[in-house]
């Protein structure tokens, strides 16, 4: 974008009848590319901007069309001022301040009649037809007598759309004062009246409070019932004035916004000047003892939720007819709510006994906690991305693979509980073996017989009558059937043990050889994918090559312009590309190529 002067045609005329007698001065094409690249230059933010007549800077991006102003505007100099709203085409509107005089009188009285008055009144602002006052029986222009002063005359003012609409425009704010004084005057009598009525009362002190519980005074006796039920805290009541002072901050006490000068800190509502969060929260003070940490801090710290939540049982109560104040009786109220509670908890342990003794299921209510029966808890430990416990206690670590305390085949004990003559067993039922069901005293009985049995036969005792009644020695047959299903799960075991040796080495063959196989073909797959690459990319350099070549033979005013060009970072097979294709300047054999 450059600035061509735009002349009259009378003005051109006379400049190329001024030429023909000199010779033409036309652009050189040095002046013409100058003017071109200052151009891009002022595009591109290189060079600065061309600036208007006020030293306003033109936008360079502005199209031609839109920044040339036409011959008929007279410009000798850039500028925009063509495309800006011109001053004597621009509506005027009255001002604000500006309103209808109603009932104004203009001008001193006259003393004769005027030409061209009225004949009535007297007054020059109208004629007899248009006048207004009652009609005299000997007109001033007769009389010469009283005559009327002048009606002004009022402007015709011109509003724009909102100035119509202003519902306070043309208000005199003295109509307000007037009615701000009938209103501070009523309230000082009935100030007045009620000072005069409780000097009565306490004059006549010797009223009983039966016959008058509460005093009514005045018409503003419903604030004084309700004064105490709406106290707010930061506000003092005081029945005396009427009158609700806002306590104000202690002067040499820092302000709450200046704790934290941060932007993003705690927000500061000035208004009701209320600080909730805390100011110094994630600085380096935050767990320091600071005066001030929010009033959120104050309002859920200390007893500050359990005087609330009397409060709300006061307002309650109150609701149910029993009148009950917080400051002013708080005993009674703490033994109130006392029994309150203590009659829940009554009614809800009824209620519950009541369902118990009718539908049962004590003993469920009875159980272990979820934690013993589940095994889980619901404690919060937070690990680091190393494994180390950051927060919260870490999980105890099992000492044993094997489950504890677990009673099988109705045991009472566990499998180890027991030994005899070098053997482990079961301590409930002296049972040697293992995974056996339990018999209980039976099968200590039996184990003791067995044993007496065992020692009678090592010390050669027993040994003839064995012989002469054919028995056998004492064995179950809850054992024998035990050991023989042993000896069959052990012979199964060992089966599937082979079996699973077998497969894994068939399984570690076909895979050594299958992966071997695979990963020839990978990277045979790999090469033949980074030679077609670098194919392409060495096309694409040898085409870059030649556009440039192209564009270097050309001419400066035919070359095009990179604006469109996407730049990218250049892959591994471009890189390498351009390696292999790229002019050596300095290689003194390259011209020999």
């Amino acid at each position: 974008m450059s600035f061509h002067l735009n002349l009259p045609p009378s003005v051109v005329a006379k400049q190329v009848k001024s030429e023909q007698e000199k010779e033409p001065q036309r652009q050189s094409r040095e002046d013409w590319r100058k003017m071109k690249e200052l151009e891009e230059a002022r595009k591109a933010g290189t060079a600065p901007a061309m600036q208007d007549e006020e030293g306003k800077d033109i936008n360079p991006h502005i199209p031609q069309y839109i920044m040339q102003a036409p011959w008929y505007f007279g410009t000798t100099t850039p500028t925009l001022k063509h495309q800006r709203p011109q001053e004597e085409k621009q509506k005027s509107y009255s001002k604000m301040e500006e309103w209808f005089k109603r009932g104004v009188k203009q001008g001193s009285v006259a003393t004769k009649f005027r030409k061209g008055a009225c004949e009535n009144c007297g007054a020059v602002t109208h004629t007899k037809k248009d006048c207004l006052e009652r009609p005299r029986k000997v007109g001033a222009k007769f009389s010469g007598e009283n005559f009327a002063p002048d009606e002004y005359i009022q402007k015709n003012l011109s509003f724009d759309y909102e100035g119509k609409r202003d519902r306070w425009n043309g208000y005199n704010v003295e109509d307000h004062h007037t009615v701000m004084e009938e209103y501070a005057h009523i309230e000082a009598a009935k100030r007045m009246l009620k000072e005069q009525k409780l000097e009565q009362v306490m004059i006549n002190s010797d009223v009983k409070e039966e016959d008058n519980p509460k005093v009514v005074l005045g018409d503003d006796g419903d604030d004084d019932k309700y004064a105490d039920d709406l106290d707010m805290p930061g506000q003092k009541f005081e029945t005396k004035q009427r009158i609700t002072v806002r306590n104000l901050r202690i002067r040499e006490d820092t302000a709450k916004y200046l704790y934290n000068l941060d932007p993003n800190s705690a927000y500061y509502d000035p208004k009701t000047r209320s600080m909730r969060d805390n100011p110094l929260k994630g600085t380096p003070k935050e767990g320091s003892e600071w005066k001030y940490q929010g009033d959120n801090f104050v309002r859920f710290s200390g007893d500050a939720q359990q005087f609330a939540k009397k409060q709300v049982f006061a307002w309650e109560a109150y609701e149910y007819g029993t009148d009950i104040h917080v400051q002013a009786d708080p005993t009674k109220l703490e033994l109130l709510t006392r029994e309150v509670e203590k009659r829940k908890d009554e009614s809800k342990t009824t209620a519950k006994q009541s369902i118990l003794d009718k539908y049962g299921g004590q003993e469920y209510l009875e159980a272990p906690p979820k934690q013993l029966l589940l095994a889980q808890t619901e404690n919060y430990v937070e690990y680091s991305r190393h494994g180390t416990v950051i927060k919260g206690e870490e999980k105890p670590v099992i000492r044993s693979k094997y489950e504890e305390d677990v009673y099988i085949n109705n045991h009472t004990c566990v499998w180890g509980s027991y030994w005899n003559n070098g053997q482990w067993g079961y301590k409930c039922c002296h049972s040697l073996i293992k995974e056996s069901y339990c018999t209980g005293e039976a099968g200590k009985d039996v184990a003791e017989a067995g044993h007496s049995l065992l020692k009678a036969i090592s010390h050669g005792q027993a040994q003839e009558e064995v012989e002469d009644e054919g028995m056998e020695p004492p064995k179950s047959l809850l054992e024998q059937q035990h050991q023989e299903k042993l000896v069959e799960r052990k012979i199964a075991k060992k089966n599937k043990k082979k079996k699973s040796k077998h497969k894994k080495k068939q399984k570690r063959r076909k895979s050594s050889s299958s992966s071997c196989e695979e990963e020839s073909e990978s990277d045979m797959d790999e090469e033949k994918e980074k030679a077609r690459r670098l194919k392409k990319a060495i096309t694409k350099e040898l085409e870059h090559q030649r556009r440039a070549n192209e564009l270097l033979v050309m001419d400066e005013r035919k070359c095009p312009y990179n604006s469109m060009y996407e730049v990218q970072a250049p892959t591994e097979e471009e890189m390498e590309a351009y390696r292999l294709k790229r002019q050596r300047m300095e290689d003194p054999l390259a011209n020999l190529i």
